[in-house]
């Protein structure tokens, strides 16, 4: 696991572009792994500007999205379909066929998970995985206690996400209970895997993932056994972290060949 620690999540977010940008430009048909909620939006937008100034193609790529809502409509406003569409999709050249998200209308959950785990393999694995991190160390929407060896599944959501999620809905009861999402093992398998957070918020949750014990309690502990997991933080992220000095000296005594 390497944690790297930016000044500010706008600097993190163009370091996170800029890790993507090099893999497509090695790799013109890579399979993205991508997350939703606010922690990703600065670093779609930077891809955006990369595509429109630098002319970064997305024209061979292939998406899978970590979750969706259940019971939400792709137009509903705060399904995950109509923010990707909003914040990525519509501003570059993908492939609308290329692009996959769980089916928040599907009658039978079970089998629309078995295909999705299915997609995933057919295009043959996700190269690079971009995540966020809840609040209690949630990655996708693996909740605390969740399996570390989970496919891709329907969940029930704390209150606490829930909660964290009430900005993007009128009213609270509209909150859906439950969510298909792909499990810690589906992320687990992607190539590279790069995790974002930003704020004192995720002070804690970073600093269990990262110096912490491995637990189902914090399933993005399970990071630690990853053989490449990078965390983009910014300083108050970072600011739990008793390494942190060592993970500065690390990143800033990278040889050039490594830097991105």
């Amino acid at each position: 696991m390497e944690v790297i620690i930016q000044s500010s999540k706008q600097e993190a977010c163009a370091l996170g572009a800029r890790w993507i940008a090099r893999l497509l430009r090695q790799k013109p048909r890579a399979v993205l792994g991508l997350a939703t909620g606010s922690t990703p939006v600065l670093l779609y937008k930077e891809l955006i500007r990369l595509h429109r100034e630098e002319g970064l193609d997305f024209s061979g790529v292939t998406t899978f999205n970590l979750d969706e809502y259940l019971g939400l409509a792709p137009e509903h406003p705060a399904s995950y379909h109509h923010f990707m569409q909003e914040n990525l999709f519509r501003h570059i050249n993908i492939a609308p066929e290329n692009t996959h998200i769980p089916d928040g209308q599907a009658t039978d959950v079970p089998a629309t998970c078995r295909a999705y785990e299915e997609k995933i393999q057919a295009a043959g694995g996700i190269d690079l995985q971009i995540l966020g991190i809840g609040g209690d160390g949630h990655i996708g929407f693996n909740e605390p206690s969740s399996s570390l060896t989970s496919r891709t599944r329907i969940k029930s959501l704390t209150q606490r996400t829930r909660q964290d999620n009430a900005p993007f809905f009128e009213k609270p009861e509209d909150i859906p209970q439950h969510v298909i999402t792909m499990g810690v093992g589906t992320i687990m398998d992607a190539r590279e895997i790069v995790l974002l957070a930003f704020g004192q918020g995720k002070a804690a949750p970073i600093s269990a993932t990262v110096e912490g014990p491995i637990t189902a309690s914090v399933p993005a502990s399970i990071l630690q056994f990853h053989s490449k997991a990078t965390l983009l933080l910014d300083e108050e992220a970072a600011g739990d972290l008793k390494r942190a000095e060592y993970y500065r000296w690390v990143h800033d005594n990278k040889p050039d060949w490594q830097k991105v």
